[in-house]
């Protein structure tokens, strides 16, 4: 149940202020703070590396062994599935199965890409751009081969695994394809949007953006970057041609908590139709920010869960990822489907989640199982977005599968 505050809050379209949280979310920052655990919290190191054990039973019990008998060597089915191995080195294709059901599918290849990769992107041209904690792997997906390891410019640390792990987080690419921008994580301080030449392959600039990028996003137009600032609760605006920079706070509950704080943003989308960035909270916020302006409006939603990755539908759904519950509050794991007038249908999900991608058809989404924290499992959930009575399939995929994208 939500607290009055909080649902007065969720209604209210306003700027961004620093204000004290609602009491229940201020606990919560001071639990996570003191139990230095989760995505609550930027301090290097802080949590291990999960199990890879999955939370419920999943369709193979662990790491599924590819087919590559599903798809001969040098040819990769259009509507196959690639999801970035969190809990390995590898980027896996995954069949889908009939009519991208989820029913009969399974693990095609994985091939290597570095060590934890986190997001991905695919140009046009079927190359797979993979931001890992050493750099970006460059991936043929039709043949499925790894072309290039790019280092990034910005020095980050050692070279690790688990959440706080430096390197690249977040990446996207410009809507000609020229370039990839990839958000690079400095453990403990300011992180760092890179920009990479498709062509060359070669990193031409960098721009420095807040703490922990978790999600880059591009403008329709292409004209600026936009860095999901996690730790500093900020987005950072970078120009594409000359990369100067501007910080907007975004943060609907406060700033109250620091480091040790939930409340932050993590993924967002922007809306082509005026460019507003998409950024949801916990279920019940949604953060609409206008980036020539700065100014955030906020919108209702209902799933009352903790929320990370968010991806949109052709007709303008909003797909958002409920990882489950952070408070003795909170509902469970879930797909929020939010249609583009505001109505909200919540899909129930079987253990943690992290990342969802959408069918090029829009009508079935695909939720990664790898979370960022401890309870990932390594497998799919395929959901039906036109059948509301259809029940979610699950699906092996790799190992802790994070960035998810369809061919």
């Amino acid at each position: 149940m939500r607290t009055a505050a909080a649902a007065r809050a969720a209604g209210a379209r306003t700027a961004p202020t620093r204000r004290t949280a609602p009491v229940r979310h201020a606990a919560l920052g001071l639990l996570a703070a003191a139990l230095l655990a989760g995505c609550g919290t930027g301090t290097p190191g802080a949590a291990p590396e999960a199990s890879a054990t999955p939370a419920t039973t999943a369709p193979s019990g662990g790491t599924a062994a590819p087919d590559p008998s599903r798809s001969p060597a040098g040819r990769t089915p259009e509507g196959t599935l690639l999801v970035a191995d969190f809990g390995a080195d590898t980027v896996t294709f995954v069949d889908p199965g009939p009519d991208g059901s989820g029913r009969g599918g399974a693990p095609i290849a994985s091939v290597k890409a570095g060590t934890a990769p986190y997001g991905l992107v695919v140009g046009e041209d079927g190359r797979a751009w993979v931001a890992t904690a050493e750099g970006v792997a460059v991936v043929d997906t039709r043949q499925r081969t790894r072309l290039a390891l790019i280092p990034y410019a910005t020095e980050s640390g050692p070279v690790t695994t688990g959440e706080y792990r430096g390197g690249g987080m977040g990446i996207a690419m410009a809507p000609d394809g020229g370039h990839v921008y990839v958000g690079v994580n400095v453990p403990g301080g300011d992180g760092a949007v890179e920009v990479i030449d498709t062509a060359t392959r070669e990193v031409t600039g960098t721009a420095r953006v807040g703490m922990r990028p978790f999600d880059v996003d591009v403008s329709p137009d292409g004209r600026e970057v936009y860095a999901t600032d996690h730790d500093s609760f900020d987005v950072t605006a970078v120009d594409a041609d000359t990369l100067a920079t501007r910080r907007m706070e975004v943060a609907p509950y406060g700033t109250e908590g620091g480091l040790g704080s939930w409340l932050k943003p993590h993924y967002a989308v922007v809306r082509p139709s005026d460019g507003a960035l998409l950024l949801p909270f916990e279920g019940e916020r949604l953060a609409v920010l206008d980036p020539r302006t700065g100014r955030v409006a906020i919108e209702r939603m209902t799933a009352n869960t903790h929320q990370h990755g968010a991806a949109l539908a052709p007709d303008g759904t909003l797909l958002v990822v409920g990882t489950g519950p952070i408070g003795p509050d909170d509902e469970e794991p879930s797909l929020t489907v939010r249609a583009p007038d505001g109505t909200e249908r919540i899909v129930p999900l079987d253990g943690p989640h992290e990342d969802v991608a959408v069918s090029k058809d829009g009508r079935t989404a695909y939720v990664t199982g790898g979370f960022t924290r401890d309870g990932h499992w390594n497998g799919i959930t395929v959901v039906d977005l036109d059948d509301e009575k259809s029940e979610p399939v699950r699906l092996a995929a790799g190992n802790r599968p994070l960035g998810i994208s369809v061919l």
